[in-house]
């Protein structure tokens, strides 16, 4: 188990509805490994009712993670980065629409807000993929953030080539130890999963 004792993680959620119970034991892994949770989530998931659970069964367990603090709006996460609320922020689960908006810099939600108030200090984000168009239009957004100082990337690997040939999704089980590479300037390897 990686060790983030003492670490101030802020832990942003959004979209990729199907991946929410990831979502949630990632969260339960990362405070398990020591992080103190700063849950922030995009106002699509705080608000969309979906057949995979309604919001408040995931943002209950988040907030109770966070000790009562949930981030949900933009005024509410810009102060993340001026007040040093951080010390590593993992993105879980990260979308193909995120990634392009980190890629041209676009600050339009929560998430967004969160990531570029963090990144202010030139801390590391961390991104947990989950896009069904990862090898398609989201390619060149992936490429971009690969290649971008203080992003990091939780191993990844095509969900299921057969049927969904352009989909990514990352190992979240993996998480708590990219993190804790993250933090020393390490993506950790193998990036790309076998599948």
């Amino acid at each position: 188990m990686s060790d983030l004792q003492g670490i101030r993680l802020g832990f942003a959620v959004c979209g990729s509805f199907c991946n929410a119970a990831n979502a949630i034991r990632t969260a339960e892994a990362c405070a398990a490994a020591g992080a103190e949770l700063l849950p922030v989530v995009s106002e699509h998931f705080a608000a969309i009712k979906t057949r995979f659970g309604a919001p408040e069964s995931f943002l209950e367990p988040l907030a109770a993670l966070g000790g009562g603090r949930l981030i949900q709006s933009i005024c509410e996460a810009e102060p993340i980065g001026p007040k040093n609320m951080t010390d590593a922020m993992l993105v879980c689960p990260c979308t193909g629409n995120l990634l392009a908006k980190l890629a041209a810099g676009i600050t339009d939600n929560t998430v967004t807000m969160a990531v570029k108030s963090h990144l202010r200090g030139g801390k590391p984000v961390i991104l947990c993929i989950a896009t069904n168009d990862g090898l398609a239009a989201s390619a060149r957004n992936l490429g971009e953030l690969l290649n971008r100082r203080h992003y990091y990337f939780v191993p990844f690997g095509q969900d299921d080539p057969q049927k969904k040939p352009t989909s990514l999704v990352a190992d979240f089980a993996q998480a708590p130890e990219t993190v804790a590479a993250a933090l020393k300037g390490i993506q950790l390897q193998p990036l790309l999963l076998r599948t």
